[in-house]
């Protein structure tokens, strides 16, 4: 996990912008997923968000949601385990 703490603004259905601090960047069967925590609300680290990272036909990294699910549980066990790791 990187030292440095980024933010990024995500934008809604309904046009609404969010803005979200990325946690994790975890990597599950050659995938990455951003862990996102939303900013200025009080969160737990198992409310943090999820998203598949993903590149758009033009070459853009874009945030997917993860709709298998067996993609799903593999990404939170993942998720789960990197948590027990930094409770060590």
């Amino acid at each position: 996990m990187s030292q440095q703490e980024n933010t990024i603004i995500l934008t809604d259905e309904e046009g609404k912008e969010h803005e979200f601090l990325v946690v994790d960047i975890l990597s599950v069967d050659e995938d990455e997923y951003a862990v996102l925590l939303p900013v200025g609300e009080e969160s737990e680290p198992d409310e943090a968000i999820v998203l598949k990272i993903d590149v758009d036909e033009e070459g853009n990294e874009v945030l997917r949601e993860i709709e298998d699910e067996e993609e799903w549980e593999r990404v939170v066990q993942a998720w789960e385990e990197r948590l027990e790791n930094l409770e060590e």
